[in-house]
């Protein structure tokens, strides 16, 4: 019986509480839709392969198979992926730093990409009337900066690029979480005819360790007396266990213990906190010093020639100061890294019920291999 196709789907990640809200398998027929923060099957469809269960980052992927089409091979680690050059790095503009996520990194890269005419449009995060997230088409500096910043519910932003790619608009760059970014290689590899995976020419990847519900978010809210619309900024201050809200008249923070309830449970599966699947990754920095310091500066991980073609051309325009990381940082990095896959893996493996059956991932791939045996030691340590 084949199993890529709409039904599987739904059976194997929608109805199993996996799918991520990416959006990639959203736009490609009138049946999958997006529906506030959810995907949603209005018809059945008779399709045998579907390019729905194809792309689907939660579906059986062939990460090896990824790893080898994507990236160089001396790059690689089991934590983080492919790694060109590790940074702190911060845009040099401070008015783009004012309205942007910490380094506002990510909007600088965007914004060179567009003005050297490496990309001709830019799909990022916005915000819609009823204030949910979907994927906006952007091709101007203004728009860019209009959308600056994360926002932690979930943006179906792959949606928006195969909406794009129908109506050939040229080459575009994409800021994409983990599991957007996992989807978006696995079009490179499937490599449909009709699909214009070409046309992607630059992913940005965010750090993501979590995305809320929109609906538990929301309600949330409601019980602090925090107004939706006054939002206009959101961060996770290092060390503090809060989630700090910025609005038009002041600064507000619910504890991150109440927080956790409004997490979307696939997230409770994914394996990957930096982006892997990205040209270079973008998260907050974290080193010594004061956190409103800190907070001034990005994570960036270039994984890609095209990655560290673009940043060298940021550093020379003067539009990106970077400093070197050190090895401890780094380190550091890794192990928060390594810690989340053991996480996701062990969950993954309580789902399913046997080390035998890991969900979407393929137990021959040696990175989960590695990830596996350390969880079958633990196991054994306890006493599992």
């Amino acid at each position: 019986m084949n199993r890529n196709n709409q039904k599987f789907l739904k059976r194997y990640v929608l109805d199993e509480g996996l799918c991520t809200g990416c959006g990639a398998c959203v736009g490609l027929c009138p049946y999958q839709v997006i529906y506030h923060d959810r995907t949603v099957q209005l018809h059945h469809c008779d399709l045998e392969d579907g390019k729905c269960y194809a792309f689907c980052p939660r579906t059986e992927t062939d990460l090896a198979a990824l790893r080898e089409l994507l990236f160089e091979k001396d790059d690689l680690t089991p934590e983080i992926g492919a790694v060109k050059g590790y940074y702190f790095s911060q845009a040099v503009d401070p008015e783009l730093r004012k309205i942007a996520q910490h380094g506002a990194t990510v909007t600088a890269l965007l914004e060179l990409a567009l003005a050297e005419g490496l990309i001709d449009s830019a799909i990022v995060s916005s915000r819609n009337q009823e204030f949910m997230q979907n994927g906006a088409i952007i091709n101007d500096r203004g728009a860019l900066r209009k959308n600056a910043g994360s926002k932690f519910t979930v943006s179906p932003t792959v949606a928006a690029f195969n909406q794009l790619v129908t109506e050939d608009k040229g080459n575009i760059g994409i800021v994409a979480t983990p599991c957007q970014a996992l989807a978006l290689a696995k079009m490179k590899l499937v490599k449909e005819d009709n699909h214009k995976i070409d046309q992607l020419k630059l992913v940005v990847g965010l750090y993501c360790g979590w995305t809320l519900s929109a609906e538990k978010y929301t309600k949330l809210l409601l019980e602090k007396n925090i107004d939706l619309e006054s939002i206009t900024g959101m961060d996770v201050p290092a060390g503090k266990n809060i989630l700090e809200l910025f609005t038009n008249n002041d600064a507000k923070s619910i504890p991150f213990d109440e927080v956790r309830a409004c997490i979307r449970e696939a997230c409770q599966y994914c394996m990957d906190s930096t982006a892997e699947y990205a040209d270079v990754s973008v998260g907050s920095a974290r080193f010594a010093g004061n956190w409103e310091d800190v907070r001034k500066w990005n994570q960036l991980i270039v994984r890609t020639e095209k990655g560290r073609e673009l940043v060298d051309l940021a550093v020379k325009r003067g539009l990106l100061e970077v400093r070197e990381a050190s090895a401890e940082s780094l380190k550091e990095l890794k192990n928060a890294a390594a810690k989340k896959k053991k996480e996701a893996l062990g969950n993954i493996i309580k789902k399913s019920g046997s080390v035998k059956k890991l969900l979407y991932l393929d137990s021959r791939d040696p990175v989960v291999q590695k990830d596996l045996g350390v969880e079958k030691k633990r196991k054994k340590e306890k006493g599992e």
